[in-house]
Order: C-alpha cells, then sequence, then structure tokens
C-alpha cells in the first residue's frame, strides 16, 4: 500500500462527529449526542472535508443537507459501524454467556420444559438457552442444535438417545369438577357424564386425537359423551381444564405442574393411566464433549427425578384418596 495513501486515512473520530452529524443534520444535536461542543464539532467536519477535498454538508436555512459526497460517506461510515456494532455485541456475548439450543415437542415446551428454565438460569446464570419447539424431527447437526427431547413411539428406542421419562396419559379436571356429586367420576364408565376436552391435529400419520386411543385401552371406544370440545393446541386443552369446562387426556410428566399446585386433578387415579411412549434425550456429536450440555442433561434428569415424586403424590395418590372420601 501507498505510505502516503495510508498517512490519509480517516480518524475515527471524525468519521463518529460526521456520522451523527449526517443521521441528525444538525451540528449542535450531533454534538449532545457525543457529549462535544457545537464548535468542536464544526471544527471536525471542516478538518474532513478538508482532507477529503470536497464539503460534505450544504448550510441551508435552519439546518444542514447532505452534499452528493457527504450521503455517499454516510452509507458507507453507517454501514461500516453497524458491521463494528454487530461484531461487539457478539464478541461481548460469547464473552458474558455460553449459549446451549435445545429442541423438542411444542407441547412440552410450553407445559413442561420452557416454565423450568428460570430454575436452570438460577444455576447457571452464564448460561443462555434456546429453545426450539417443532412437533417434527429436526436434524441436529445440520440446524446447528446442541439437543433435542424427543418423543419415541412404544416399543421404539432412538438408538443415540438417553431415556428420560415415560409418557403417561390420564384423565384431569378441575378440582370442583371431580368432586361434583351431580355427576360422579369414579370410574371410567363416568365420562358419559362429562363434556370432553379433546386434542385434535394432523400428524404424519394422519388425524390425531387425544381421547381416542385412551378410550381405545380402556374397551370404551364407543362412549359418547355429554359433549366435547376440540382444539387444536395442547396448552389450549390444558386452560379449558383448569377452568372446569371438562375432563381432557392429561400427561405427564406436562402436567405435574398443575397436579402439583392442585389446579388439576386425575379423578380416576393411577388404574386409567395408559403409557404411550417415551421420551429421550439426544446430543448432538458435535455438542457431546461440552461441558454445558452436559450439565443441562444432569439437570433435565434431577427434574425428571422431582416430577416423579409429583406425580406420584399429587396425581394418582391424591385421586385415590379423593375416590376413597367420596365413596
Amino acid at each position: 500500500m501507498d505510505p502516503k495513501r495510508r498517512r490519509q486515512r480517516l480518524s475515527l473520530d471524525l468519521l463518529k462527529g460526521f456520522e451523527a452529524a449526517a443521521r441528525h443534520l444538525s451540528f449542535t444535536r450531533a454534538a449532545d449526542e457525543l457529549a462535544l461542543t457545537q464548535s468542536a464539532i464544526s471544527r471536525e467536519i471542516r478538518i474532513l472535508e478538508e482532507q477529503l477535498g470536497q464539503p460534505l454538508f450544504v448550510r441551508v436555512h435552519r439546518g444542514l443537507r447532505l452534499t452528493d459526497a457527504g450521503m455517499e460517506l454516510q452509507r458507507a461510515v453507517a454501514g461500516a459501524f453497524e458491521l463494528i456494532d454487530a461484531a461487539t455485541d457478539r464478541l461481548g456475548a460469547g464473552a458474558r454467556a455460553e449459549t446451549l439450543t435445545v429442541t423438542t415437542s411444542a407441547p412440552l415446551a410450553s407445559m413442561w420444559l420452557v416454565p423450568k428454565l428460570t430454575a436452570f438460569f438460577r444455576l447457571r446464570p452464564d448460561v443462555e438457552v434456546r429453545c426450539i419447539a417443532v412437533d417434527h424431527k429436526l436434524d441436529l447437526d445440520r440446524e446447528r442444535l446442541d439437543l433435542a427431547i424427543r418423543w419415541a413411539a412404544p416399543g421404539s428406542t432412538p438408538p443415540e438417545g438417553e431415556k428420560l421419562f415415560d409418557l403417561q396419559r390420564f384423565p384431569v379436571c378441575a378440582p370442583a369438577l371431580a368432586s361434583d356429586a351431580t355427576r360422579p367420576l369414579r370410574v371410567a364408565a363416568d365420562l358419559a357424564r362429562h363434556v370432553l376436552l379433546d386434542l385434535e391435529t394432523t400428524t404424519g400419520q394422519g388425524q390425531w386425537s387425544d381421547w381416542a386411543p385412551w378410550l381405545q385401552a380402556m374397551d370404551l371406544a364407543h362412549l359418547k359423551p355429554a359433549g366435547a370440545l376440540r382444539f387444536s393446541h395442547y396448552d389450549q386443552v390444558v386452560h379449558a381444564a383448569v377452568a372446569g369446562s371438562g375432563v381432557a387426556i392429561g400427561r405427564y410428566p406436562h402436567n405435574a405442574r398443575q397436579l402439583q399446585d392442585g389446579t388439576l386433578v386425575a379423578p380416576l387415579g393411577s388404574e386409567a393411566t395408559l403409557e404411550w411412549g417415551s421420551y429421550h434425550v439426544v446430543t448432538a456429536t458435535r455438542a457431546a464433549g461440552r461441558g454445558v450440555v452436559r450439565a443441562f442433561v444432569d439437570w433435565l434428569r434431577e427434574e425428571v427425578r422431582q416430577d416423579a415424586r409429583v406425580f406420584q403424590q399429587a396425581g394418582a395418590g391424591r385421586s385415590a384418596r379423593a375416590r376413597r372420601t367420596r365413596g
């Protein structure tokens, strides 16, 4: 590079003053932003114009207007500053926190994983967790994801996964509905007196109904309920159940929190529980050696252990006691 050309490189301080003046079209407002005097900004612009050999601003009534050269320089400087800001943000974020990206199904994310992430953040405030909720399988390596929590159909196991928990399905409802003496809910056939809240959606295997496989397993495929409300998302089903609108198919561990706080109960107890596959944690090959990924998986295991105690105590146990009391 020509040494003379290198000596004429423009000062970053001058460019900062120019960028602010060009953005505001005011030396005074640029000076206020940069904590300088108006005369200092004016002097910097004059030096910059002398170095470039052409004017950057035209003084007009009550303000400034950029010349063609000024507009060209403004575009270049604004773009350069954006690149600098983006780079410093990335570097700063890297220094402040590690990022971990996990994907799972939308129901498990909204009902179970996301509400728990605050607890993980308290343990590891240096880690930023990104949760991607989708109901289809993502390629961890191609999507640059660290791990997935995936459902496996009954009798199957992802070869690369570690089992976290069995998915259990059972009727749930609001406590007031379970204790309504005018519509007893002691055995599965009593569901004929109640409105069923159903999740109906389309999967890769066709139409899915939450109630259909449970009723089939309980030899009640032809049961006619008092009514039905159908929803396209599982969190909508849960909200309706909590509100007392009917009886839903609960899921463990999805509803562990509602069972624990008593907003939902499992009125038919453990004998009405249907196991329906299992969830496994799968770690991307490139992420297996990361300490933060191992820490997150360890935390998941502990959360599963805690939820198992909740399910036993607040779920099937509470329901059984409620049935004995009503009987």
